[in-house]
């Protein structure tokens, strides 16, 4: 079981920058896959960037290639996604899970944070 808490969204002009980390509770953090979806109002929630469990290997969605960086501590149970360049279009709920990136299965979420992003 592992139990995930996101935090750092807030308001941020245009052009700007965010970290937002999640936080994971239990020991077998290191053994999962962690990806950042987001969601918009209206809209489906959509894929943004993954981190292998190793941290070796990373993914990322067209929109955020080149603006955004997926991390991971697993010593500190901690992944971080760095968001430069901001732009309105980004915001959104953002929420963290684990699971396996190959399979597509994510089987813990965080409850979301909120990123707004103003013109």
């Amino acid at each position: 079981q592992v139990q995930l808490v996101e935090s750092g969204g807030g308001l941020v002009q245009a052009g700007g920058s965010l970290r937002l980390s999640c936080a994971a509770s239990g020991r077998t953090f290191s053994r999962y896959d962690m990806v950042w979806f987001r969601q918009a109002p209206g809209k489906d929630r959509d894929f943004v960037a993954a981190i292998s469990w190793s941290g070796g290997r990373t993914y990322y969605a067209d929109s955020a290639n080149g603006r955004f960086t997926i991390s991971r501590d697993n010593a500190k149970n901690t992944v971080y996604l760095q968001m430069n360049s901001l732009k309105p279009e980004d915001t959104a709920v953002y929420y963290c899970a684990a699971g396996n990136y190959e399979r597509s299965i994510w089987s813990y979420w965080g409850q979301g944070t909120q990123v707004t992003v103003s013109s």
